[in-house]
């Protein structure tokens, strides 16, 4: 993977999740469980950022997280697609009232 950095003086519209989304927006478009674990990590890739002066880690950190965001920013509909997953990954069924957090673990997301 390549980084490149690029600066437009246009304001951003459109998607606030649209590829190169700023982490504020990630970050709130993320499950509140989530968001530690991705405050954690983004400050992770600034530092590894500032040590080697290399952005690469910091973009790969961030559309990592970008991407989790898309699918989290609707909870009923990840919270579907969790599911989904335990139930293909586990051969079991998701029980009703199952928490999603052991959902997840099932499905390993």
């Amino acid at each position: 993977m390549t980084a490149l950095w690029s600066f437009d003086e246009q304001p951003r519209t459109g998607d606030p999740l649209r590829s190169g989304a700023a982490p504020a927006a990630i970050r709130d478009a993320l499950l509140t469980e989530d968001r530690d674990v991705f405050d954690a990590a983004y400050q992770r890739a600034l530092a590894a950022a500032r040590d080697t002066l290399d952005l690469t880690e910091l973009f790969r950190c961030l559309e990592h997280w970008r991407r989790v965001a898309l699918l989290q920013r609707d909870p009923n509909r990840f919270a579907s697609i969790a599911r989904r997953a335990a139930e293909s990954l586990t051969g079991e069924p998701v029980l009703d009232g199952e928490p999603l957090a052991q959902i997840r673990r099932r499905a390993g997301l």
